[in-house]
């Protein structure tokens, strides 16, 4: 069957030609569309971009003989736009300033990897503390509320508060003393 032919069946919303024709000149466009950018991936994705276009306008466009050069047409189009797209993120990217130099890579990674293997051994040890305690301590180390603020929120007085907080701070003080040995 013809381009022509397979394109009427097309414009009737049969999917199946849509099919032959994208296998008949994906190639072509896809190396079209590497050649106008030199990216593997970036033409795969344009050339989906092309056709996805291509079946979105099905029932406007006319087909005289081959396809091809209106899917060219298209593929102009799209990398283009890719093109234009790209200028603009390079612009905006080089708007933001630069980071200062940082310190290897490798010691980052090894600060994260020892700060996350703490946390975790904190979180351990909170696990273990009675829920009574572990709010008061939480309360106390993570929401910047006075022992009296503590009380009101948990209903319950400030010398309860200061109790459960110094039992929690020994207990996982001492845990986590104890770990490090």
């Amino acid at each position: 069957m013809t381009d022509e032919e397979l394109w009427g069946q097309v414009r009737a919303g049969d999917d199946e030609a849509f099919g032959l024709l994208f296998e008949r000149h994906a190639q072509a466009v896809f190396a079209y569309c590497l050649r106008r950018t030199g990216g593997w991936a970036v033409a795969e994705d344009l050339m989906s971009v092309v056709f996805l276009e291509t079946w979105r306008k099905r029932r406007s466009v006319t087909v005289d003989g081959s396809l091809l050069p209106w899917l060219y047409g298209v593929a102009l189009g799209v990398t283009r736009n890719h093109h234009r797209s790209r200028t603009r993120y390079q612009a905006a990217l080089g708007k933001v300033p630069r980071p200062d130099a940082q310190d290897d890579h490798a010691d980052d990674v090894a600060r994260r990897v020892d700060a996350e293997t703490r946390t975790r051994a904190v979180i351990a040890e909170l696990e273990k503390l009675p829920a009574r305690d572990r709010e008061v301590l939480e309360m106390a180390a993570w929401s910047d509320l006075t022992q009296a603020q503590i009380a009101q929120v948990l209903g319950i007085p400030v010398g309860t508060v200061k109790s459960r907080l110094s039992r929690a701070q020994r207990t996982v003080r001492g845990a986590l003393v104890e770990e490090a040995l």
